[in-house]
């Protein structure tokens, strides 16, 4: 028998809109036996044939749609033609941005669910997230051997989301040799550093890229702190953009050196940077009680809410850092914060950063929205591929 799901009568309607996940409280009858990432039918509770997708019997999430044309089948030319259409959508961007470091492949928003690929000049970093996503990596590393036979291709699947998959972390080489890491790229006339061994993610937060040249027109003459500064990419930006004081504040020590590295490599003022190991929490708490203020701040904190349960205690923790910052900006200063929960919603987080000003005892004004870098796009049926919100902020 063909392995195959049905869905609840009803459930049909989210697929029809091409969203491209089926829970598990969706599916009416499995037929067959389909294991971990093996492919399967998805039909309608009255036998319509709805799509195709990789089943995760662990999963919430109990199928990944692959594709909703019954002409598509998953095999290596399917993944090369979802490669090649992903590239396609990017080969703009080292021409346009002077960047050698760019989201290949965004998942669901690409049509490859589960799986993530960045590109850090000649080696290609991808994240299996999910049992297909799994499943099909020789198939994933021989179509990317053949389309960059020039790149290396190294394995950041070390996420907890894999434990959800019935999957174990795993992280290697799967093709190639590694240059030497860190290594740099290039970012908007920058060089900046990544390790895609051993940093966060899959070694640096392509994401921010837009953010990190926007945040240039707030900082020249201005004193800037960078909290959360991870390998220092806000702050180096602000240093070439003239600010006349850049404090990153980060927990990690090699972070932090990192971030050090980024300015030397670019040839800027060391004398107006500080790198501040500390909490950044309690950190804030000390410049406003020691009455120390900056003219910017940023915030980019690490993801607060994995899970709906979580998400009240990141609203809490999303307002309680906005509050003490606000109350340590000078008067028409700028508040740069943002949020990267996917489970935050934009108007739930302008609402915490409203109320965040009113508990610190300040007016302030959005004066810029922003979001996460084009080679991150938002499937048009996939909501969920919005994730990284920000808002520019002047506080009175």
């Amino acid at each position: 028998m063909q392995n195959s799901v049905v869905l609840v009568k009803g459930r049909e309607k989210s697929l029809q809109r091409r969203h491209p996940w089926v829970f598990s409280k969706g599916i009416k009858k499995v037929n067959g036996n389909p294991g971990l990432g093996d492919t399967v039918e998805v039909l309608s509770h009255d036998g319509r044939w709805l799509g195709r997708g990789a089943y995760s019997p662990q999963s919430q999430i109990r199928v990944r749609l692959w594709s909703f044309d019954a002409n598509d089948t998953i095999d290596e030319s399917f993944f090369r033609r979802r490669i090649e259409r992903a590239q396609a959508g990017r080969d703009a961007l080292p021409r346009e941005h002077e960047i050698s470091g760019y989201r290949l492949v965004a998942a669901e928003s690409d049509g490859l669910p589960g799986i993530t690929i960045d590109r850090f000049n000649d080696v290609l970093v991808c994240q299996l997230l999910s049992a297909g996503a799994d499943a099909w990596r020789d198939t994933l590393v021989k179509v990317l051997g053949d389309l960059y036979p020039e790149c290396a291709i190294y394995e950041r699947s070390d996420v907890d989301v894999r434990k959800k998959e019935g999957l174990a972390p795993t992280t290697g080489l799967l093709k190639g040799e590694l240059p030497p890491q860190p290594m740099a790229i290039k970012e908007n006339g920058l060089k900046l550093l990544v390790d895609v061994v051993t940093g966060h993610k899959t070694g640096y937060y392509l994401d921010q890229r837009d953010n990190r040249l926007a945040s240039s027109r707030y900082v020249k003459d201005r004193s800037v702190l960078n909290c959360f500064s991870y390998s220092g990419g806000f702050g180096t930006y602000a240093l070439k953009a003239g600010a006349s004081r850049v404090v990153n504040a980060d927990v990690s020590a090699p972070a932090l050196a990192l971030a050090k590295q980024n300015a030397e490599l670019n040839g800027l003022d060391l004398s107006k940077a500080e790198f501040v190991e500390a909490d950044v929490f309690k950190l804030l708490r000390e410049y406003r009680d020691q009455g120390v203020q900056f003219d910017v701040i940023i915030l980019d904190p690490p993801k607060f809410a994995d899970s709906k349960a979580q998400l009240m205690g990141a609203c809490r923790g999303y307002k309680d850092i906005n509050m003490v910052a606000m109350q340590i900006l000078k008067p028409g200063g700028t508040l740069l914060t943002y949020s990267c929960s996917g489970l935050m919603e934009s108007n739930l987080f302008q609402k915490i950063v409203a109320d965040a000003a009113i508990d610190a005892g300040r007016d302030a004004q959005i004066i810029e929205r922003l979001s996460q870098a084009g080679d991150h796009p938002i499937g048009s049926a996939f909501p969920e591929g919005f994730y990284l919100k920000g808002l520019a902020v002047r506080v009175w």
